[in-house]
């Protein structure tokens, strides 16, 4: 199954649902991720995916986990044309299984969840909250409610199969608007009480628009066009070049004299690699800079 994201709606209600298997994959593939990691980070990239869905086309959001669990931090970017990528510091942690689960609340900890909104405006709007399980989606519903005042509900899912494969992921999120009747709300949550977890749904071949179909059930539902998603890095040899030349003379002048450097994005792991040349021309770029500054 693709990955992809659909929206819908009932009066005074409306839901994103996505499957986020290969999307997921790619990136757990890429980190080298255990279990708990590929949990931790899949669960993320998904809910970054289901929040940048209720965005105009050119925005884009952060979701930022720090917990003073083994796990370190977490981090996903996502944007309102369906491209994630994500991170987790330490992704070989192994802890044992709790209740039969993987202990992604016990990985990452006490600490804070923050979403950062890239709106277009001059400075990104950031809010946060506590981590409430360190699960993810109960902490994402509590920032909603808290920090945002949005009546919420979000469900994320991902599992790992013996061989550290990414067998399904996906998510829920679903918005109550200000016009919402008592009576949908309740059905709604009558509706989610009975709903099977995401990623046994995803599993079982459940797609977004039956996932949606059950959280509406008995509600008259609509369901729009579906939007394709993937994992995707906005990073660049260009893009690298600026941040070498943002990091200063001093430390540029140690490289040249190593004769080359390779730097890592530490998002989607590609290499980059510069030679001696390269890096006499990024320092004069810096040189360039500094000159200007002065003049001015």
């Amino acid at each position: 199954m693709k990955d992809y994201l659909i929206k819908a709606t009932v009066p005074g209600v409306r839901a994103f649902c996505t499957v986020t298997t290969e999307s997921v994959a790619e990136a757990v593939t890429r980190h080298d991720c255990y279990p708990i990691a590929a949990a931790a980070l899949g669960r993320t990239m998904t809910a970054s995916l289901l929040l940048a869905a209720n965005l105009k086309t050119d925005e884009c959001i952060t979701i930022r986990i720090c917990g003073n669990g083994p796990l370190g931090e977490v981090v996903a970017d996502a944007g309102a044309n369906g491209i994630v990528r994500g991170t987790v510091r330490n992704p070989h942690i192994d802890l044992p299984l709790k209740n039969g689960k993987l202990d992604v609340g016990g990985a990452i900890g006490i600490g804070l969840i923050s979403v950062t909104r890239f709106t277009g405006m001059k400075q990104p709007f950031t809010g946060s909250s506590h981590l409430v399980t360190g699960e993810i989606a109960e902490d994402l519903t509590n920032y909603l409610a808290c920090s945002e005042q949005t009546p919420s509900s979000v469900g994320l899912g991902v599992l790992v199969d013996p061989d550290l494969s990414v067998s399904a992921a996906g998510g829920f999120f679903i918005q109550a608007l200000p016009e919402c009747e008592e009576e949908v709300l309740a059905k709604v949550e009558e509706n989610l009480a009975t709903l099977p977890p995401v990623s046994q749904m995803i599993k079982e071949g459940i797609t977004p628009e039956q996932m949606a179909e059950r959280i509406f059930a008995g509600l008259p539902v609509i369901i729009y066009d579906p939007m394709k998603v993937e994992f995707g890095c906005q990073c660049s040899k260009e893009r690298i070049e600026e941040v070498l030349v943002s990091i200063g003379e001093e430390e540029i002048d140690s490289l040249i004299a190593e004769g080359k450097a390779e730097v890592c994005c530490h998002f989607c792991t590609e290499k980059y690699q510069f030679d001696k040349a390269e890096l006499e021309a990024i320092k004069d770029t810096i040189q360039r800079s500094k000159k200007e500054m002065t003049e001015e």
